[in-house]
């Protein structure tokens, strides 16, 4: 499965285009590992390989991280990383409302 389609790379906004907003950013893309709990939401992206967004892992965190290196992960049974495909966009707040209430945010 592709991570990101020709349509979902048009529609993902540029690296440092939602800075500032905060809880109120956009997630466009999800993706996950199916057999085990890491997440990946995609705010935005530089257009070849670097992403920012919500890593939900060991921790919740914003952070940077790499899409070809995603592409690698492979789940405790060997399972690769998939594209949430019912993923409608959702803010921040919307998905992790604890991180932005602490921020007095949302």
């Amino acid at each position: 499965m592709k991570l990101l389609t020709k349509e979902l790379k048009k529609k993902l906004p540029r690296l440092y285009s939602q800075d500032g907003k905060g809880g109120k950013a956009v997630a466009h893309v999800r993706l996950f590992t199916p057999d085990s709990q890491w997440t990946w939401h995609l705010i935005e992206w530089d257009g070849e390989d670097i992403c920012f967004g919500l890593v939900d892992g060991h921790e919740r965190e914003l952070g940077y991280f790499s899409l070809k290196e995603i592409e690698s992960v492979r789940g405790p049974l060997g399972l690769p990383v998939e594209r949430d495909l019912y993923w409608e966009p959702k803010t921040l707040e919307e998905i992790a409302p604890e991180m932005f209430a602490e921020a007095g945010e949302s």
